[in-house]
């Protein structure tokens, strides 16, 4: 009972969200151009989209650093793109519901970092980062990489910082970040874990032996690097996923309930 009431109560909240603040058709439409992987999707999805980033935007709260100056079309494109990942999962943007605040900087961050290695002494180096999500948030992008999404088809890399961080969002839901997001049973967790080690490991033993990657080489840092990026690619470059891990790209379609392949034709 009291479930369905939070449930009623949630609709009706967000329904006049989307009546009272709605993103602007001409914003939309701006948007839409801008990252050619969106526009291409089907109208029930985009017009799904829209609804999900007007709430996403009324949820979450925006701030800068570093002298940049925060806009509409910056939060919106933000927006648009963090609900990618969700727009067909179970719970929606209720995944997203661990963390508030989103932080764009101009361009890439550096920050010092210290790490054990495996006889256990201690190392501090620096570290460049063009996004980072953190366990209870923020989510911190670089608004240069953001854009570069955009500027050009991404067709050919897959590359996308927003979709990047706000899967590992969707993988820290269980606690920590170990490449696995929150599954219905053991049995699609095992076939997860079993799909994943294999690619990840044909993809590290590449990158290892110096050999070009289609996939980027980052993502064999591990596990909770791989699924990330993979889900990059799922999203913004499905033909060349579908091409060089068929089988990633088969438990991505299952999961995220999406099967991006089919609006490239």
């Amino acid at each position: 009972m009291l479930k369905r009431w939070l449930d009623a109560w949630r609709e009706r909240r967000a329904q006049r969200v989307l009546e009272r603040r709605a993103i602007p058709d001409e914003l939309w439409l701006e948007t839409l151009r801008a990252y050619p992987f969106l526009k291409r999707r089907p109208l029930p999805d985009l017009l799904h989209l829209r609804a999900l980033a007007t709430l996403f935007l009324n949820e979450k709260e925006f701030s800068t650093a570093g002298g940049l100056e925060l806009t509409d079309a910056m939060a919106v494109a933000v927006a648009a793109q963090a609900c990618v990942p969700v727009l067909h999962l179970p719970g929606g943007l209720t995944l997203y519901d661990g963390f508030v605040g989103i932080v764009l900087h101009p361009q890439e961050v550096v920050v010092q970092r210290q790490w054990s290695d495996d006889a256990g002494v201690v190392h501090s180096g620096d570290e460049v980062l063009a996004g980072e999500a953190m366990e209870g948030g923020p989510v911190m992008l670089s608004w240069q990489d953001v854009q570069m999404a955009g500027e050009i088809d991404r067709s050919e890399d897959g590359y996308n910082v927003v979709i990047h961080e706000f899967v590992h969002v969707l993988d820290m839901r269980h606690g920590g970040v170990d490449g696995v997001p929150t599954l219905p049973d053991r049995t699609v967790r095992a076939q997860w874990l079993e799909v994943m080690a294999r690619a990840l490991a044909r993809h590290t033993a590449e990158v290892d032996a110096e050999q070009p990657t289609w996939l980027d080489p980052y993502a064999a840092q591990g596990p909770e690097e791989f699924f990330p990026v993979t889900a990059e690619a799922f999203f913004v470059a499905p033909d060349g996923l579908q091409a060089e891990f068929p089988e990633v790209y088969a438990l991505l379609r299952t999961y995220f309930g999406q099967d991006p392949i089919r609006f490239q034709r």
